[in-house]
């Protein structure tokens, strides 16, 4: 089964606004921070094993988007990697 490109993309918006909520409600509660904290950290990490997917995805040939735009993104993957 393949997957739509927008559906990941989709997938990325939710997972990183449930990052957020997360990380908003370990403000208003000092005592569970960490755990809140660490609950965001897990979403913003499905958030990028989403973006990946996405990735490979567009290097396939059914790709529709222009070459240019998934050799920028495979180049700003790797200096954050190096970084």
């Amino acid at each position: 089964m393949r997957v739509n490109g927008e559906v990941i993309l989709e997938n990325v918006r939710r997972y990183r606004a449930i990052a957020s909520l997360y990380r908003q409600t370990a403000t208003f509660r000092p005592h569970q921070r960490c755990s809140l904290l660490d609950q965001a950290d897990e979403w913003e990490h499905l958030a990028v094993v989403e973006l990946e997917a996405y990735f490979k995805l567009c290097d396939s040939p059914a790709c529709n988007l222009p070459p240019g735009v998934t050799q920028h993104a495979n180049t700003r993957w790797k200096m954050v990697a190096a970084a």
